[in-house]
């Protein structure tokens, strides 16, 4: 992306955005610390330190950020520092939660706190709200963080190519004798050098480890003929996230692998077709779990189809039966059925956004197997 990044994926009308959202659940104040949601609201991807860092955005007043005197610095070079926020420093003797307290409208009958705030903290604002019912701050954001603008799309967009280019070298790194784990740490350097400012997670699972979706890397060595699921995901400069699962065999794999293969690339395909918006995510589930249950392997599936990305790499929406909430232009999700027989497994995993008019990949490499020498 060639303008300002940092511009179009945290703009200055998102503040107003949550104060008004603050306002209609009925909140006087959200109280955001270090994580997914204060980065969303200011840009600022503040350390997650004992020390209180916490975003004030009152209902009725004007927002302030709270920051120990060592952060302040960076809270003024970050983009929280360009925003209308009053920065309000703090020393090693102040109380910070005093200070909030102080600070807020008087009367408040409810507050919001972070989805991720630390329970330590979460005590502390109890005590220094007692008049104040506190309850998840979630709830607040959730419509905002579920529709991906433009420049967001961006940026899952650019996530989805660097995966895709960490798959592309993927059969380089797995040959007959290497364990998972050295695979492994090949694919987690791929992944930074492609792009990604860190990574998330990298799954080997080969043989019988391929039937576990989330399988941890171990010394399991890999014998020719085995198919290995390899799942990788990492965090963009932007800070948004890429996801993608494709499957790998080193030499011909087993008749039978072939058979559920083919359903399941045929479940994926449904899945993906059926996203638009109006379309429930529990239809979204259906759509791979019928296709699959159809060719006798719907006990081989027992997860959900997919689940939200952003700032995050699990969040809302949940591709999963039981979430009736229409799905709209710009939300933005995984698709990812699995077959997993025990002797081995499959999970072919696309980010898609959720268009207009259908759906938009974030992945574009090959769904089929790949047989690697």
């Amino acid at each position: 992306m060639e303008t300002d990044v940092t511009t179009e994926l945290y703009p200055r009308e998102r503040l107003g955005l949550v104060r008004e959202a603050t306002a209609r659940a009925g909140l006087g104040a959200v109280l955001l610390t270090p994580g997914p949601d204060l980065r969303y609201v200011t840009g600022y991807d503040a350390k997650q330190l004992e020390r209180l860092t916490c975003l004030v955005v009152p209902a009725d007043a004007d927002p302030f950020l709270v920051v120990p005197r060592l952060e302040l610095p960076a809270a003024r070079e970050s983009r929280a520092g360009s925003l209308d926020v009053e920065l309000v420093p703090w020393d090693e003797t102040d109380d910070p939660y005093a200070l909030v307290a102080r600070r807020l409208p008087g009367g408040l009958d409810r507050v919001g706190l972070a989805d991720r705030m630390w329970a330590v903290m979460a005590l502390r604002f109890r005590a220094a709200l007692p008049g104040a019912e506190q309850v998840a701050a979630g709830g607040v954001l959730r419509e905002l963080r579920m529709r991906k603008s433009a420049a967001e799309v961006a940026a899952l967009r650019e996530a989805g190519a660097a995966i895709d280019r960490v798959h592309r070298r993927v059969p380089g790194f797995l040959k007959a004798g290497r364990t998972e784990r050295e695979v492994g740490r090949d694919i987690a350097d791929a992944i930074t050098a492609e792009g990604h400012a860190t990574v998330d997670f990298v799954i080997v699972g080969s043989g019988p480890n391929g039937a576990n979706p989330h399988a941890e890397l171990s010394d399991r060595v890999i014998a020719p003929g085995e198919p290995v699921v390899v799942d990788i995901g990492g965090t963009m400069p932007s800070g948004y996230c890429s996801d993608s699962t494709r499957n790998y065999c080193v030499g011909e794999p087993p008749a039978e692998y072939r058979a559920y293969y083919a359903v399941l690339e045929e479940a994926q395909r449904a899945s993906c077709e059926a996203v638009r918006p109006g379309v429930t995510p529990e239809a979204v589930d259906a759509a791979a779990r019928d296709v699959i249950a159809a060719a006798g392997y719907g006990e081989h599936f027992f997860h959900r189809t997919g689940h939200g990305i952003g700032l995050e790499s699990h969040e809302e929406p949940y591709i999963v039966e039981g979430n009736r909430e229409p799905l709209e232009a710009g939300m933005a999700f995984s698709v990812e059925p699995g077959i997993y027989p025990g002797a081995h497994g499959a999970r072919i995993e696309d980010i898609v956004v959720c268009t207009d008019d259908g759906y938009e990949p974030m992945n574009v490499t090959g769904r089929g197997l790949v047989v690697v020498g």
